[in-house]
């Protein structure tokens, strides 16, 4: 009798307090749809200079930290989360890529941010593919990755 009844109890403990509705169960969004953002998919920047990526971050809760990656795509793999194809160059190896990774925290209790960050491209960055990278984390710590592709060209 006694096993049933911590058999109940347990099963019982379990299910109230799986169906807690204050559970942060969703995914922050990375919206770059808006007319400031950047980049977006196939944008051209230039070596030398420096472009600003701008994205929008929302939560349904609260959002936590982000950060952003450069690396080269000349052998043509893939991370691209977006359905729109890019003209892609031959494959080929690199020699001096460009490759950077920065994170960022996002101030506390917000659920939506207006991200804005300065990135410098290497003046001798070789030119090419490049896949841009922004990960998104809530403070439930859900993460979304969105995943660019765009190039580095030499400013004609």
């Amino acid at each position: 009798m006694m096993r049933i009844f911590l058999s109940v109890l347990m099963i019982s403990f379990f299910l109230f307090s799986s169906c807690s509705d204050d559970k942060d169960d969703m995914y922050p969004v990375v919206d770059m749809s808006g007319g400031d953002a950047f980049p977006v998919n196939c944008s051209v920047v230039h070596p030398g200079e420096t472009f600003t990526f701008r994205a929008v971050f929302t939560d349904n809760e609260e959002l936590d930290a982000f950060s952003i990656e450069a690396h080269d795509n000349f052998d043509h793999h893939t991370h691209s989360t977006d359905a729109v194809e890019c003209e892609m160059e031959p494959e080929r190896n690199p020699v001096n890529p460009f490759h950077m990774i920065e994170e960022y925290n996002i101030p506390s209790g917000l659920t939506l941010y207006e991200a804005e960050v300065d990135v410098f491209v290497p003046e001798d960055a070789d030119t090419g593919d490049y896949h841009f990278m922004v990960r998104l984390t809530d403070a439930a710590g859900w993460q979304t990755l969105k995943g660019i592709a765009i190039k580095i060209l030499p400013r004609e």
